[in-house]
């Protein structure tokens, strides 16, 4: 199958914009707890009614400090209740909200402000403030500067009194479908960030056509949100639990993530691949520390092939039933405990999920919704459903959502998510359509049930000296399942065979080298020299060598005494790799790994 087309559930509504859906929401359930925010060792609700006064309170606020519609406002804040807040006031008051992630440097700051044309900046704090003001004297235009740390909601909701409500209706009322919504920089794992324009049809068509595919998992839903707002799979899924009635509540700081989902109880979860990595991760971790790290694998084990049973329609013996119900009691229901309970559904996106963390969840009882998208396209274009979930896959295109597979492989997306334009960049957006249909860049296929597979970026395909066409994906994803890595990046490109650099994973290590008979003081550096921990390595890459081609194989590897992160400038804030930043960071290492040609066959560790 090389063409998919999903019709529309929802009759489109052009005159419809995003702020409609929480007027909508408020109207229709008025008492319905939409968020949740945390108070003493609980949480307090606050109703569809209360979130929408707050809302045309601080909508209010803006009017009366001179925001005008149209105007451009930059926000940099982490994941909080007054994100959205924030988001829906500028909404009503006719306003176009530009997101800065929380973690971008002064130098991005300055880029998105002025590439934009955004006239003011809301702040979380002081340190989002300092960035600004490295580059305040670059950006003129921006006159206002306001910090949610110093009481701005409150200051600008009481300046905002006198404002009268029809002229907040009217502003509401301003945009139509085809209009402005907002402007989302990619997050620029290559190359300057380029503004995507997503309209507000984008969302609203978007939102009420997904909530129907999703019904069951949205239905008398909560969630707790903890990925940044500022990118779109967050910011999408914000817009859709307002359509859909879900009780959001919001954790900033990740290392709480447990406390918080323990004591919110959610039944649905947004996540990454990175965080799903991690739970299981902690969970083989902490077993390994106890000296139960047998029967958690063996648990992992018996989960997943239950699991891949299920799906692939075969049977599932006596044994295994009794074998699965056994560890039901001993590890699943204790990993379910720690995401709080209740937890049915996940959604994860942004990365590949791969197939054993699919299966393995799904053990758990946890039905994971793996879905594929960009910035481009305000998040998903296909999802899985969970009447047809396929762990492997990426799901179905959406309703309303149409893909296809170019004659050289590459996905190809047209529909009601497809963003409208590169902000003020009429080249990128020439080249990033084909007939009407947006190029993804993305490597895939689709299966004769019409379920989408990404095999890797287009841009990052390899192609060895041989002429062999490797994607990186297929080797790093099980090479990143092993808790003691933290990353990995294949290379090799015109090269005689394939390399990769590995990174370890300094959560993780301590305890793995406690349990393996080594200090778990060791830094990072002196961890990478460890015979112990490059037996472990050469162990998983050997893995990963059995999934591939001899041709596609890793030959040698080096595993680096540092860590890739956001601060470092080798992840984007989603977690996923800057291939090109390392590239050029690690070229010495490259060099380093093809030196000794006449060794293509043996997998060297260069400490």
């Amino acid at each position: 199958m090389n063409v998919t087309s999903i019709p529309a559930i929802v009759p489109a509504d052009p005159e419809a914009n995003i702020a409609d859906l929480l007027a909508i929401r408020a109207k229709a359930t008025p008492d319905l707890a939409l968020f949740s925010v945390p108070e003493g060792e609980g949480w307090r609700d606050i109703t569809a009614r209360q979130f929408e006064e707050q809302v045309i309170g601080l909508a209010k606020g803006f009017v009366a400090a001179g925001v005008e519609p149209g105007d451009k406002i930059g926000f940099i804040a982490r994941t909080t209740y007054e994100w959205t807040l924030v988001d829906f006031a500028l909404f009503y008051a006719g306003a176009v909200m530009v997101p800065v992630y929380e973690t971008s440097s002064a130098a991005q700051v300055q880029w998105i402000l002025s590439d934009s044309g955004a006239v003011a900046l809301i702040a979380e704090h002081g340190e989002h403030v300092a960035r600004f003001e490295e580059v305040k004297d670059e950006l003129p235009l921006v006159g206002r500067v306001w910090r949610l740390d110093e009481g701005a909601i409150a200051t600008l909701t009481a300046e905002g009194r006198d404002v009268p409500d029809d002229e907040i209706e009217r502003r509401r009322r301003l945009a139509r479908g085809a209009d402005l919504a907002t402007i989302i920089y990619t997050s620029g794992s290559t190359g300057r960030p380029k503004g995507c324009v997503l309209t507000h049809s984008n969302f609203v068509e978007l939102a009420r056509n997904s909530a129907k595919a999703l019904e069951k998992p949205l239905a008398n839903a909560s969630t707790v949100l903890f990925i940044t707002t500022a990118h779109v799979f967050a910011r999408f899924m914000s817009v859709l639990y307002i359509h859909a009635g879900v009780r959001t509540g919001h954790e900033p700081n990740t290392k709480n993530l447990v406390k918080t989902l323990g004591s919110f109880k959610p039944t649905l979860l947004l996540a990454v691949p990175r965080v799903f990595e991690k739970v299981y991760n902690s969970a083989e971790a902490k077993t390994e520390a106890e000296g139960k790290g047998r029967i958690f694998r063996a648990a992992a084990a018996t989960a997943i092939e239950h699991s891949r049973r299920l799906q692939e329609g075969e049977k599932v013996g006596l044994a295994l039933r009794l074998k699965f119900a056994l560890f039901d009691k001993l590890v699943y229901s204790k990993l379910r405990a720690l995401m709080g309970g209740n937890v049915e559904y996940a959604v994860s996106g942004s990365a590949p999920l791969g197939p054993r963390l699919g299966y393995f969840f799904r053990g758990l009882g946890v039905k994971i919704l793996e879905g594929y998208g960009l910035t481009e396209t305000t998040a998903p274009a296909s999802v899985n459903v969970p009447e047809r979930i396929k762990v492997g896959t990426v799901g179905p295109a959406l309703p309303g959502v149409d893909i296809r597979i170019a004659d050289d492989g590459e996905v190809q997306v047209r529909g009601i998510n497809v963003f409208k334009e590169y902000w003020k960049n009429p080249e990128a957006t020439a080249a990033a359509f084909d007939d009407g249909w947006f190029r993804t860049g993305d490597i895939g296929s689709l299966d004769e049930d019409g379920c989408l597979t990404i095999t890797g970026r287009k841009k990052e395909i390899i192609v060895t000296a041989g002429g062999k066409n490797v994607a990186p994906a297929v080797l790093e994803d099980p090479i990143r399942a092993n808790p003691i890595v933290g990353q990995v990046v294949v290379v090799g490109d015109q090269r005689p065979f394939i390399s990769a650099l590995i990174t370890l994973d300094p959560e993780m290590l301590p305890a793995w080298l406690k349990t393996h008979g080594e200090s778990p003081d060791l830094t990072l550096e002196q961890a990478a020299k460890s015979p112990v921990v490059r037996a472990e390595v050469q162990r998983q890459i050997d893995h990963a060598n059995a999934l591939v081609s001899r041709a596609e194989s890793i030959r040698k590897f080096t595993i680096l005494g540092t860590e890739w992160t956001e601060a470092t400038g080798h992840l984007t804030p989603k977690l996923s790799i800057k291939r090109a930043e390392i590239l050029r960071d690690f070229s010495a290492e490259i060099e380093d790994l093809y030196a000794t040609t006449g060794e293509t066959t043996t997998n060297v560790v260069l400490g």
